[in-house]
């Protein structure tokens, strides 16, 4: 009884391990914040970069574009590891 336990542990751990290392090897979008735009229709945030306030608008107006939508950047911090936060909203006159 005690071994057959213990065998559906270590069948339970290894399956539960490969599906993990599958999930990170296939990007694991859905773990946190990533190195490119986290988000959806309604905002998101990137990783800090110095560069022109613009840059922050076209990446935040590109990723706002794929659901119809328009973006305002809310927050650019200015130190490594913060994240430039930014919302998307309804064009005007547009109802969904």
């Amino acid at each position: 009884m005690k071994s057959n336990l213990l065998l559906a542990f270590a069948v339970v751990l290894t399956g539960g391990t490969a599906v993990m290392t599958g999930a990170w090897a296939a990007g694991a979008e859905f773990a946190g914040p990533g190195p490119t735009v986290t988000g959806n229709s309604v905002g998101g945030i990137f990783p800090y970069r110095p560069a022109p306030a613009a840059v922050y608008r076209e990446i935040a107006e590109s990723h706002c574009a794929r659901y119809g939508r328009v973006a305002k950047v809310t927050s650019i911090p200015h130190g490594y590891g913060d994240y430039v936060g930014f919302v998307c909203y309804d064009r005007p006159g547009v109802i969904h």
